[in-house]
């Protein structure tokens, strides 16, 4: 793995609302259809997909996100060493599905940034730039909607009441990250 750049400035705060990317983190989209996948993934991370639209499993190391019926992302729920590449669930994954032809295993990690809010003017900022909404979402721990924001793709994840993770394609976090410092400091 090449140095890590960060995609996105220093943390920012405006009045209650937290923005800052979390770095480096392992992300990963699987796809399968079969009940032997699920099954493999299960035993080979400890952690069950979820199968309801929308919502999300966790498990102490993992998060794993529906992104549609036959596709999942997963994501570590601690920062990775960042002198090290050694993604030991993908290794798992590709060992007990991808060599197994139950399906397909994507690294991710450099696709996607992660970026954490925090704060009570989490869903105001959404409301300005998104189409999505959020009434019901936000009240709905773990909850999971792929949405457009400001004109760009993202996947929002509810953490918690005032918590959310949102991934955005890395070729298009500056500028979100921009759109949002400059929307959040009119709220």
């Amino acid at each position: 793995m090449l140095n890590y750049n960060p995609a996105l400035p220093e943390p920012t705060l405006f009045q209650d609302l937290q923005m800052k990317e979390v770095k480096p983190i392992m992300k990963l989209v699987i796809r399968g259809k079969k009940r032997e996948f699920i099954s493999a993934i299960g035993k080979s991370l400890n952690i069950i997909l979820p199968t309801e639209a929308n919502t999300s499993t966790q498990s102490d190391k993992l998060t794993a996100l529906w992104l549609s019926p036959d596709e999942w992302m997963i994501f570590s729920n601690e920062p990775n060493d960042e002198n090290t590449n050694n993604y030991e669930t993908e290794k798992i994954l590709n060992k007990s599905i991808s060599k197994l032809n139950l399906g397909a295993v994507t690294d991710v990690t450099d696709q996607f940034v992660l970026i954490h809010l925090k704060g009570n003017k989490i869903y105001e900022l959404f409301q300005t730039g998104s189409p999505f909404n959020f009434n019901d979402f936000q009240n709905k721990k773990g909850a999971v909607t792929q949405t457009i924001l400001a004109r760009i793709d993202i996947i929002v994840h509810n953490q918690d009441k005032n918590a959310v993770n949102l991934f955005v394609r890395r070729s298009f976090s500056q500028h979100l990250f921009s759109w949002m410092n400059d929307a959040a400091s009119r709220l």
